[in-house]
């Protein structure tokens, strides 16, 4: 990993995830291409970070899974966010709005 990539911590990848799967039902590997994609390379989700997450996501009923065929016509987990999943989505993302606030507030301090 270079400077400009960085680690994901365990809540954040969960929220980058659900975020992910709003979009609609899809696999792993699809959801870590979309995360480095959209971030502009900055963010790489490795399988060992975002397999487990799936799993956990899934047990706590946010996602739910079915085996289907991928593009390349392969056997394939998609992923899709279930209603449990919406709002635990909103409830992260305004968790995170206010971390993140508080954090640029302190960077812009003297």
């Amino acid at each position: 990993m270079n400077k400009t990539q960085m680690d994901l911590l365990q809540g954040t990848l969960d929220l980058l995830v659900l975020k992910t799967l709003q979009a609609g039902p899809t696999h792993g590997w699809d959801i870590a291409q979309r995360i480095q994609q959209v971030s502009r390379d900055i963010l790489r989700v490795g399988q060992g970070s975002l397999y487990p997450a799936l799993h956990r996501l899934e047990a706590q009923g946010w996602i739910r899974s079915e085996w289907g065929a991928s593009d390349r016509n392969r056997r394939a987990k998609f992923y899709r966010l279930t209603a449990a999943g919406r709002k635990q989505l909103a409830a992260e993302t305004e968790l995170w709005e206010r971390f993140t606030g508080a954090v640029d507030l302190i960077l812009k301090t003297n």
